[in-house]
């Protein structure tokens, strides 16, 4: 091989070093922060995968400023302290320029202090208990006022069979009990004495239910109309179901709402004898609409190609998926309008963003509260586990994250401090 060769190639080798080296430098990254390990496994490995596919989808469009999307993936493993130390590497070692993550409150509380110290992004997906604004967090799940209050009117009413008692049964944490301190506010005020509410907690991965079961049917058999509210988390809630229909707990009965339960929770239940029972949630897979029916096709194509244990063979969506996709979707879109990533330039463009949601509607960030204006919809189980909408708002619901009915609320700002 001649000298002008060998010259020539290692010209060469090195145009095509500095080439790969310019793409890595040409990436965005992102972190995906979700415990793919441990009780909370259940509910958001999906969101991960969910995440990855919003990321594909937005990368085969061009990707964001130019550049493709490179997600970092990260396993906290259901431990709250490591989703603040997983937190602090996605932003300070890896340079994401947003994360999308958590899904208990445990853990974003514990992930916040990060976030505003560093002063990064996160998407936060999933339904929660409010009484939070940080400047440095987008709620794309809904507040009490889309979701645990509307589900309660709705058990109260004549639809939802005039029910008088009230059972709280959660996880014990911040997000169950706080929920339950502005439901008990709001029975208060609409005359349900403290008498007719029974409230009990259960820790992360609870799995005998036998005996609280009965305590509700005993509380139940006591001469009033009885519901369940039932904000227990992760994976105690396939031994809840299935103790459920052990005990013959129908929904004609003592209905239970549920507010963390959807279609991947009862994948592992046997559902025929709980039908009837409900959830309330901005959002299910059996919503009729073009928009929905192109989003569950993305995701099951998506699922199948990439041989996503479970979804592979049976592709499913829920709300934090729906609120993981509009997320994303949306911080690119501010992105885009920012023409940068920096952190307070991205909060500057994310106000007013829209996008059209899976459920069928257009999907507002509010301008100044960081949550998404978002319809109320309450379904039963049905026996393939399923959802029947059954009662549903009119329209989009402007998120309120300081509740009315927790009296210390009064006057305070519904927008994030300025630091």
């Amino acid at each position: 091989m001649s000298r002008r060769s060998i010259t020539a190639l290692a010209a060469a080798a090195c145009a095509l070093g500095f080439t790969s080296l310019a793409q890595a430098q040409g990436t965005i990254k992102v972190g995906i922060l979700h415990s793919l390990s441990g009780t909370m496994a259940i509910s958001e490995t999906v969101l991960k995968d969910v995440a990855l596919m919003t990321i594909d989808e937005i990368n085969a469009k061009g990707g964001v400023l130019g550049k493709k999307l490179e997600p970092v993936v990260v396993d906290p493993a259901s431990n709250w302290p490591l989703f603040a130390e997983k937190a602090r590497q996605l932003i300070s070692q890896d340079k994401v320029a947003a994360v999308f993550g958590c899904w208990t409150s445990v853990s974003r509380k514990s992930v916040l202090p990060v976030f505003e110290e560093l002063n990064s992004l996160l998407f936060y997906p999933v339904q929660y208990e409010g009484e939070e604004l940080s400047k440095n967090v987008f709620y794309t799940g809904a507040a009490p006022n889309q979701q645990a209050i509307p589900a309660v009117e709705y058990l109260m009413s004549k639809d939802g069979g005039g029910a008088k008692r009230f059972v709280l049964l959660g996880t014990d944490y911040v997000y169950p009990r706080t929920t339950n301190k502005i439901l008990r506010a709001f029975l208060k005020a609409k005359g349900i004495p403290e008498s007719d509410i029974m409230e009990e907690y259960t820790p992360f991965g609870h799995s005998d239910y036998q005996s609280i079961i009965a305590n509700i049917k005993k509380f139940a058999s006591e001469g009033k109309k009885t519901a369940v509210v039932s904000t227990i988390n992760g994976d105690s809630n396939v031994p809840f179901y299935k103790e459920l229909g052990n005990q013959g707990l129908k929904a004609t009965d003592v209905p239970v709402v549920a507010f963390s339960v959807g279609e991947e929770e009862l994948r592992g239940v046997d559902t025929k004898p709980l039908v009837g029972h409900l959830a309330a949630w901005n959002y299910f897979m059996s919503i009729k609409s073009p928009a929905n029916t192109a989003f569950v096709k993305k995701w099951s194509d998506y699922a199948k190609a990439k041989a996503i244990p479970g979804h592979k063979d049976k592709p499913l969506t829920n709300d934090p998926m729906e609120a993981t996709y509009i997320g994303m979707h949306m911080w690119a879109q501010a992105v885009e309008k920012a023409k940068s990533t920096d952190t307070d330039k991205v909060i500057a463009a994310m106000a007013g963003q829209t996008f059209p949601a899976p459920g069928g509607f257009m999907s507002t960030m509010d301008a100044k509260n960081h949550h998404l204006h978002k319809p109320v919809f309450i379904g039963e189980v049905k026996a393939d586990g399923q959802f029947n909408v059954v009662w549903k708002t009119k329209g989009p619901v402007v998120a309120d994250p300081w509740s009315d009915y927790i009296p210390e609320n009064k006057g305070k700002v519904n927008e994030p401090a300025k630091k």
